[in-house]
Parts: C-alpha cells; sequence; structure tokens
C-alpha cells in the first residue's frame, strides 16, 4: 500500500539549453523562422505595388493613432450612442440603452482611479472633462 502512496508521475524537461536559452536545434528552426518572416515582408510590398496599394493606403489613414487620449475619446463616443445622443454609427439610428452607458460612464470613472498620478497634465485635465459631461448627461437621460 504505501508503494502505491509513493507512485506518482515525474516530469523531466529534457531539452538542451544554452546560455542563451535556445539549443542549436532551437537558433537553427528561429533562423528559418527570421527569414520566412523576412521573405514574406519582401513580398507584402511587392503585392501592395499592384491594384491594393491604394487600398492599403486608405487602411493605414482609416483609424487614428492609438493614444490616451484617442482611448478616451473612443469610449465617450460609446457613451453618447448608448445614450441617445448620437446616431449609431453601423445602423444610423438612435437608441438609449441607459444601462450601457453607465457601465462605459463607470469604466472611464474606473480608468481615472487606476491612472490617478500616471497621466500628464493634459490627459488627465480631458478624462475629468470628458466624465463631467457624460455624467450629466447620464443624469439628464435617466429623469427625462
Amino acid at each position: 500500500m504505501e508503494e502505491q502512496e509513493k507512485k506518482g508521475f515525474v516530469v523531466r524537461d529534457r531539452r538542451k539549453v544554452s546560455l542563451d536559452g535556445l539549443d542549436d536545434d532551437g537558433k537553427k528552426e528561429e533562423a528559418q523562422e527570421e527569414k520566412s518572416s523576412q521573405a514574406s515582408a519582401q513580398q507584402a510590398p511587392r503585392d501592395a505595388a499592384g491594384e491594393g496599394s491604394s487600398q492599403a493606403a486608405s487602411e493605414a489613414h482609416r483609424y487614428p493613432e492609438v493614444t490616451f487620449s484617442t482611448f478616451v475619446f473612443s469610449l465617450s463616443s460609446s457613451a453618447l450612442v448608448h445614450l441617445g445622443e448620437v446616431p449609431d454609427p453601423a445602423t444610423n439610428k438612435v437608441e438609449k440603452d441607459l444601462s450601457l452607458a453607465k457601465q462605459i460612464i463607470d469604466t472611464l470613472a474606473m480608468l481615472e482611479e487606476k491612472t490617478r498620478g500616471n497621466l500628464e497634465r493634459d490627459e488627465q485635465q480631458l478624462l475629468q472633462t470628458v466624465l463631467y459631461d457624460l455624467r450629466l448627461r447620464f443624469v439628464k437621460q435617466s429623469t427625462s
């Protein structure tokens, strides 16, 4: 019975590790992957030079750079849609969903709390202004 209790399984790591964390086979595989990724990266500009180059250029300019401010504006826009202040961009209809609007406002409030002391002055002011405006709009929509 004691012998059965002592039985279990043993995990052995049989990988060979060098000082930089890769064995010779791993280095070879990594080098091959790097070569193939470089080849595909070189192929992409050639493909884009044809019919898709203008499409690729327009796709690159479709979305703004992701910054803290654009993130706050994105959340704010979503809250405005759910407050019924602006039409939904997907359907072009104005619809209210106050519970979703409240969730987004609460998310922005949490973001303000968690980033306190880590934001630039302009970012902090933007977040405070957006929160103030959204809260006022929420109260207005909730009481009407």
